[in-house]
């Protein structure tokens, strides 16, 4: 199975961390976010690397060249933000088959395997990593909604009243129908291609998505305390405030 992986963005946010390098080289635990990212999805048995690539391209393909402990990697370019979907589209005539998608602004100690199984189950179309958020924040995430089977019924972006507060977390597997769906997606209010939208549109054509709950942890690095966040995680390191988060759920 071929692995996605979307490595484009500026990091703005991240800076001053991204302003003489991409955010998948930021350092995480002493190697780039991106290594974290082909690292695990070379262990979920991904057979070729496609690397979308734009801002301070130069960096990543001087880095890791043409391939990745043994195995290809395929780099292709976002010349504009314009969105996931977007970004996606970029490796179209590179894929043919089932493939697994990464955001490569992420790090996970998380249960992937079980996402990739499902696809391989021939069950469903599409299947996502997701996981809970408190209320408040769940309008900042794609948000989610499912039936008792456990199947998306509905994905919204950053929706100001939220449908529940279940959110994306940045790990999926498609079929080849995503790619005629980004085709299909308009910009949003942002002015972008949104993912969501793209996978909204696979939800009303009949398509069965199935939502698989994260068992383990995720750390978004969208800001440079995040970075540290997750760094004391793959430390072993107890951060005060998830210790805190922990105590409050297990009530």
């Amino acid at each position: 199975m071929k692995a996605v992986v979307l490595a484009a963005g500026e990091g703005t946010r991240l800076r001053p961390l991204t302003e003489d390098k991409p955010k998948g080289m930021v350092e995480v635990a002493g190697k780039p976010i991106l290594t974290h990212c082909f690292e695990q999805l070379i262990e979920l048995g991904a057979d070729e690397l496609l690397v979308v690539v734009g801002y301070k391209k130069q960096a990543i393909i001087n880095h890791y060249e043409d391939e990745f402990e043994g195995v290809p990697i395929t780099y292709t370019h976002q010349r504009e933000q314009r969105g996931l979907a977007h970004a996606l589209l970029t490796v179209e005539e590179h894929v043919e088959d089932d493939f697994m998608l990464m955001l490569g602004d992420n790090i996970f100690e998380a249960n992937l395997q079980d996402v990739v199984n499902r696809q391989r189950e021939d069950r469903a179309d599409a299947a996502f990593l997701v996981e809970e958020v408190p209320w408040e924040e769940a309008s900042r995430y794609g948000v989610c909604d499912t039936n008792k089977y456990g199947e998306i019924t509905q994905v919204v972006e950053k929706p100001d009243d939220p449908p529940s507060n279940l959110v994306m977390t940045g790990f999926y597997t498609f079929t080849p129908a995503i790619f005629h769906a980004c085709h299909l997606v308009q910009p949003s209010g942002r002015d972008e291609y949104e993912i969501s939208d793209a996978i909204d549109l696979l939800l009303h054509s009949g398509r069965t998505i199935d939502a698989i709950r994260m068992d383990g942890w995720r750390n978004d690095i969208g800001y440079p305390e995040d970075r540290d966040q997750a760094e004391k995680r793959l430390q072993g390191e107890v951060d005060p405030e998830l210790a805190a988060e922990n105590i409050a759920n297990s009530d």
